[in-house]
């Protein structure tokens, strides 16, 4: 990729379980795009996980790290599964997710929350609750309990096993990711909240006083709330239309965006973006990724949704390639799929026909077609 220096490079790194094949159909739109809309992307496949272990004795390899490292985004499938146990566990600390996210500071994560109309039969909440839903929840990736030290497990005198994490952030963490929370909704609907759990943990009281601290001085156009996590956890699945962007730290938003996947159909729905701090020109480091895992339980059978890898690549052509009208142009197409009917077996309702990983790929790149066309007549 570096003789191509005026292109944007983009590593697409399927990774374990179901991440290649959802993949693949977001590395087939990527192509549509560069091909019928003359999108400037260089693509660079690289391997993660148990197959390079094998051949090199790195889940990493110095060939996937390369392709990383001078990519400007990384679309990332999945990782995990029963091959996790083929690999010793050093061996799988070192090339980590989590290892990734600290190496290039991807500190903020942005998970939109979109109920899609289309799929109110099949949706776990009520037509009513799902109506005009459209939220993003940005989760600080890169401190928090997961990172924190000290951590372990240890012996007691008397015999007994305890486990232990250190939940801790400075201003700094906290702020820089509030930030990014206040300056996207000055893009939406202006208003932002913050959940914590300020009543119980000394993290929660400085993460609630340093948002507060920086809407005043600098956000005051925007509109500040707060909740405690258990009750975000409920507004969620009761009310979630009231949300516009939601802030909050590592493992409440681990936990708060696979709740709110509820509202948007399927955890196989929910794409995500992982942001680096801007470089001196306002470039960020990007790795874009469905939000589910790597289902371990389905892999191989051709049966994953993958459009929460495929609407990642919209969240790409927004923020990475600065393609605001291929992202529209994109979700539309994905709205006229599901619209006609198109449904892998997570989202389908009963009696429904359950369309491959492949063939919802291929409904969406169809879709592509027809939207694009019709803007052509338009023109």
């Amino acid at each position: 990729m570096n003789t191509l220096s005026n292109m944007i490079k983009v590593a697409v790194v399927g990774g374990e379980g179901i991440g290649p094949e959802v993949t693949d159909q977001s590395h087939r739109i990527l192509k549509w795009f560069s091909a019928r809309r003359g999108v400037p992307v260089a693509l660079r496949e690289a391997q993660y996980g148990l197959i390079p272990y094998l051949a090199t004795g790195k889940v990493l390899p110095d060939d996937t790290v390369e392709a990383m490292e001078e990519a400007d985004a990384i679309l990332w499938g999945a990782t995990g599964g029963p091959e996790t146990t083929e690999v010793p566990p050093a061996a799988r600390k070192a090339g980590s997710l989590l290892s990734l996210r600290s190496k290039y500071d991807l500190y903020a994560n942005l998970r939109p929350i979109v109920a899609n109309p289309a799929l109110a039969d099949s949706a776990p909440l009520k037509t009513e609750v799902l109506k005009d839903v459209d939220f993003i929840i940005i989760r600080e990736l890169t401190s928090g309990i997961y990172f924190g030290e000290p951590r372990g497990i240890e012996m007691l005198p008397d015999g007994q096993r305890r486990g232990f994490n250190t939940q801790q952030y400075t201003t700094n963490q906290i702020r820089r990711v509030a930030r990014t929370a206040f300056e996207l909704a000055r893009t939406r609907k202006g208003r932002v909240c913050s959940v914590d759990k300020a009543n119980v943990l000394e993290t929660s009281l400085l993460w609630r006083e340093e948002v507060a601290a920086l809407h005043a001085a600098e956000f005051s156009d925007v509109e500040l709330t707060h909740l405690y996590v258990d009750n975000a956890a409920m507004q969620i699945v009761r009310a979630p239309s009231q949300f516009d962007v939601m802030v909050t730290c590592n493992i409440f938003g681990d936990i708060l965006s696979d709740c709110a996947a509820m509202a948007s159909g399927s955890l196989g729905m929910l794409p995500s973006v992982s942001l680096g701090p801007p470089d001196r020109l306002g470039r960020r480091k990007a790795l874009y990724e469905p939000v589910h895992g790597s289902a371990p339980d389905i892999a191989g059978k051709g049966i994953a949704n993958p459009l929460g890898s495929i609407l990642s690549v919209a969240m790409m052509l927004r923020i990475t390639l600065n393609r605001p009208d291929d992202a529209t142009l994109l979700e539309k197409a994905v709205d006229t799929a599901l619209a006609a009917g198109a449904r892998t077996a997570d989202i389908a309702e009963p009696g429904a026909k359950r369309l491959s990983t492949q063939e919802m790929g291929d409904a969406v790149l169809n879709a592509l077609d027809k939207v694009a066309g019709k803007e052509r007549e338009h023109a």
